[in-house]
């Protein structure tokens, strides 16, 4: 049985596929982290940092860059998945058949 040799066109194939992939998770990626920069900024015009409690517990006592910061990627990864969801559920047919999800 000879190996399989890869063509001009399956390189191009998968190439294609690699930037379509690219572009779908920039399409995903890059407005969910304006939205979570955004929900931090509301979140945190009526939130102080140092008030947070574990649950009705102790205070949380975390610098306040670092609650920022974990807030941050909460926002992006909640809306990200949301995101994800959205562009996943919005294909077509064609898009599905094609797909080899």
């Amino acid at each position: 049985m000879r190996p399989h040799h890869r063509n001009s066109l399956d390189r191009v194939d998968g190439h294609q596929h690699t930037d379509a992939m690219i572009q779908r998770a920039l399409q995903v990626l890059w407005p969910a982290f304006l939205m979570a920069a955004v929900l931090e900024m509301m979140t945190f015009a009526v939130v102080d940092p140092g008030d947070l409690h574990w649950f009705g517990g102790p205070s949380i006592d975390w610098p306040r860059q670092a609650v920022y910061t974990i807030t941050f990627f909460i926002f992006w990864a909640a809306v990200s998945a949301a995101a994800a969801v959205s562009l996943w559920l919005a294909r077509t047919a064609g898009d599905v058949n094609r797909d080899a999800f």
